[in-house]
């Protein structure tokens, strides 16, 4: 592509002033060092853009394979135009790459905000078509725009064979986009937030800008611009707490029975109550798991385990029992300390994969609470396996109890609902679900099981052959 780009007619200046290795007119030499620079610029905020796209609408559309598989491949298509597009350029390189990067720089500061990307899916409604309006409205453009970056940046490469400067130029790109992507998601989102990485992408991005179109007044007041609307859209007009793994907010809420209550949304779904009350109310289905922890399993001094931290309420003024929440934010125990709880969380904490630690901890559990959700009605893909069931059921002891909540339809009757049950009991056999809330399209269901009952295929009776007064002689 950037072959059929250099032997594109020069535009810019009569033939006969140009030598084989010439630029054209209104594209001054740059230095390599600058060259290399805002390709590496390109390839770090162009992974960066879909990172940060993929973690930006896992509250609305979760984690699963379904939805990173698509985004990916759009992205992929888009970087695939852009090439194409960036090999069609015959004239002013230097002006095209900084318009693009310009561009880029306000698609990515705004339009990979939370706060645009919650407006986005709220106003469509539609999850679905949101997430097509994000991907084919924002995340494309800019790697349709970035895409272009190699493929012109190489016409400026003088003095070079076409396949040194385009192999030279493609190796800045990756390695940009290989520090992107463990800079953008181990460093920048762990320590300091979504926000800071959108704002980190649009600022190199405006530096790549400044640093091709020069620093004129024109391009300083662009920039300015665009580095307010991100600092904006950042900053001051999301009102949550964002992490590399989920963005938190706590608001009041009005629920009977409850004094000043407060929930605390995780990826805009809530996830936790509590209020002012003595003692606290908490949301029905912890009150619901906690009695039949306490009062029908009768559980005291007992050990605990909770995958799903929510805003550790399970154990909020609960004394009877140890507590050992395992959740894969880092950040969320102090989070829910400082914002929701307003007291210290009982109980230990670890930050860990759920499926990771009950796969290779050597520690066994009187009783385990299952509370994983990415987003409002989605746990995540690899937890809801047999294989991470049969991996729960491990680290229990014999007779212990696995409680899990799900959120499914209020009859069961949807194949995600029926399927999710039949792999649960698939592994710990029969158990017991209990619907919390009958008459809501989606209601919290309770599912609790016990270690050590046989999860064997069961015999229908018939009329020809009824063994029921047998069976239910020989199960007495």
């Amino acid at each position: 592509m950037a072959a059929r780009a250099r032997q594109a007619p020069l535009r810019d200046a009569p033939d006969a002033a140009l030598g084989d290795n010439a630029v054209p007119a209104g594209n001054a030499i740059m230095t390599r060092a600058i060259l290399y620079t805002i390709v590496f610029i390109e390839g770090f905020c162009s992974l960066g853009a879909e990172v940060i796209a993929l973690r930006q609408i896992v509250p609305h559309m979760g984690s699963s394979i379904v939805v990173t598989a698509p985004t990916i491949g759009f992205f992929l298509l888009a970087l695939a135009l852009g090439y194409h597009a960036g090999a069609q350029v015959d004239r002013d390189y230097r002006h095209v790459v900084a318009r693009n990067f310009l561009a880029a720089a306000a698609l990515s500061g705004v339009g990979l905000a939370g706060v645009s990307v919650d407006l986005l899916f709220d106003a469509l409604k539609q999850p679905g078509i949101a997430y097509l309006a994000f991907v084919g409205g924002v995340l494309c453009p800019i790697a349709w725009l970035l895409g272009q970056t190699v493929p012109v940046l190489s016409n400026l490469f003088e003095h070079e064979r076409v396949g040194a400067a385009s192999g030279h130029a493609l190796t800045a790109s990756t390695l940009g986009s290989f520090l992107g992507s463990l800079t953008l998601s181990l460093l920048v989102m762990q320590w300091l937030g979504v926000s800071a990485a959108v704002a980190l992408c649009a600022v190199l991005l405006l530096a790549g800008y400044v640093l091709l179109h020069g620093r004129g007044l024109r391009a300083v007041a662009a920039a300015a611009v665009v580095l307010g609307a991100t600092v904006t859209a950042n900053a001051w007009l999301r009102p949550v707490i964002d992490t590399a793994y989920a963005s938190y907010a706590v608001i009041p809420v009005t629920r009977e029975g409850m004094i000043d209550a407060r929930a605390f949304r995780n990826n805009n779904s809530v996830a936790s109550l509590v209020d002012r009350s003595e003692p606290p109310h908490h949301a029905r289905y912890i009150e619901h798991i906690r009695a039949l922890l306490l009062d029908k399993l009768g559980m005291r001094e007992r050990d605990i385990l909770v995958l799903g931290a929510g805003g550790f309420t399970l154990s909020h003024r609960e004394p009877a029992n140890r507590y050992i929440y395992v959740d894969i934010d880092p950040a969320i125990r102090e989070i829910a300390e400082r914002t929701f709880l307003q007291e210290a969380a009982r109980g230990e904490f670890i930050a860990d994969d759920a499926r990771r630690f009950v796969r290779l901890t050597a520690r066994r559990f009187d009783a385990l609470v299952v509370d994983v959700y990415s987003s409002h009605t989605a746990i995540p893909g690899h937890l809801a396996t047999r294989e991470f069931w049969r991996d729960t059921q491990r680290v229990l002891k014999p007779d212990a109890p696995m409680i899990a909540n799900l959120i499914l339809d209020e009859r069961l009757a949807t194949p995600y609902a029926r399927n999710m049950l039949a792999t649960i009991e698939s592994v710990y056999g029969r158990c017991a679900v209990e619907v919390l809330q009958r008459r809501q399209e989606l209601s919290n269901v309770v599912v609790t099981c016990f270690n050590g009952v046989p999860a064997g295929g069961a015999s229908i009776y018939v009329d020809e052959r009824n063994p029921a007064d047998l069976d239910l002689a020989r199960s007495r």
